[in-house]
Order: structure tokens, then sequence, then C-alpha cells
């Protein structure tokens, strides 16, 4: 076989028919699997999420399911000029497209105050110490109430008239008030050491009278 008859046998018709066929089935195959998946994932297409902020629980739970859309309370927070059990923020955020079925997390507006435990400041720690650790917390304190005592040293925790101690559990929107020692003396006050003076009489010693060793008997 020469050369010209194998070139004639390699591209003949029916060869590149077959491979014109092969390409074909594979570009429908392709195209084929980007719509199927386009139709199983809902491409292009999606829930709107609606704004839940201020609505209440139930209300808001009514309006999610109406859109095919589920809800759940990860968090719950406390804001005093809003109603109990209202919605305060959400997850996805309002106008975000998701699919049928997805949750929507939300925090809910608690009843009450939430309360935190005071710590280890009752006479353990001077009033810079204890102010910088409540304060942190997120308590509101009132002018320092002076007792006596070490100067700036906390010796105690007022709370609406009623003294708490380390490791009670307070409300945040109550105010504390600390019980600070006031001094014996203020730092800012100079104090003068003046030398101690002795009179003559001080420095006399007393006159003694030697004894002598008695006689020896004969």
């Amino acid at each position: 076989m020469n050369t010209k008859d194998f070139g004639s046998k390699i591209f003949s018709r029916y060869l590149i028919g077959h491979l014109v066929a092969m390409a074909v089935f594979i570009v429908l195959l392709c195209v084929g699997i980007k719509f199927g998946l386009d139709l199983y994932t809902h491409h292009g297409q999606g829930i709107v999420v609606p704004d839940l902020k201020g609505m209440t629980y139930e209300k808001a739970f009514r309006l999610l399911d109406e859109n095919g859309l589920l809800i759940v309370v990860s968090d719950s927070g406390y804001n005093k000029k809003l109603p109990a059990d209202c919605i305060l923020a959400q997850t996805p955020g309002f106008g975000q497209r998701v699919k049928e079925g997805h949750i929507i997390y939300v925090t809910v507006n608690s009843p009450s105050s939430p309360s935190f435990t005071i710590p280890d400041i009752v006479d353990n720690s001077s009033y810079r110490e204890a102010e910088a650790r409540l304060m942190a917390q997120g308590f509101k304190l009132t002018e320092p109430m002076r007792i006596d005592g070490e100067k700036d040293w906390v010796y105690g925790i007022l709370c609406r008239g009623r003294r708490v101690s380390n490791g009670d559990r307070i409300p945040i929107e109550y105010p504390l008030t600390l019980m600070v020692g006031r001094g014996a003396i203020d730092d800012s006050t100079a104090v003068e050491f003046v030398e101690p003076v002795y009179s003559q009489e001080d420095s006399e010693v007393d006159e003694f009278v030697e004894v002598k060793e008695p006689p020896k008997a004969n």
C-alpha cells in the first residue's frame, strides 16, 4: 500500500462522518448537562428574602411559610424600645435571593434585659480596675459612694439600694454604685516631717553609785 492509498483511507468520507457525528454528540451532551443542571438548581430563579425586622416572630413565620421558606431562631437580644419577641436581625438579609426551603436565621427581642455576673472586684480591685471591668460588660455606673477605708479601694457594690456581691447576676439595665474608700490622707496633701527635738532633761543620764566588792572575811 502506497502513501496515496493510505491517505485516502484515513480521510475517507466514512471516517470523517464518524468524527463529525462524535463531535456533534459531545456538544449536545455538554449542552444537555448544562440545561439539566440549570433546571435542577433553578438557575436564574429564586425567592426574594422579605424584610423581617420589627415583625413579631409569628408574623414572620407566616410570611416565610407562604413563600416556601423556613425560619429558625439563632440568637436573642434586648431592645427596651421594641416589643418582646420581635425580629431584631436576620440572615440572609432583606432582598437576597434564595432557593425554596432555605432557612432564614433570626435574632428575636428578649422580654427582659439580659443579666450578667458581677466579676470578682469587691475587696479585690481598685476603683479604676472595677470601673473598667464593669463598663466592659455593659453596666452603667453612678458616682461612687465614698466610705472609710483605703483610698480608691472597692469595698462593695450597691444596686437599686441593695448591696450585691461577687457572682450575683444583675440585669444589665440596672445602674451600679461602687463603695470606694476615701482614704485617711489625701494623696495631694503635702506632709511635712519635722525632726524631733530633745530637751536637756531628756539627754541627762541618771546618776548611779558604783558598788564595790564587799570586804573579805578574816
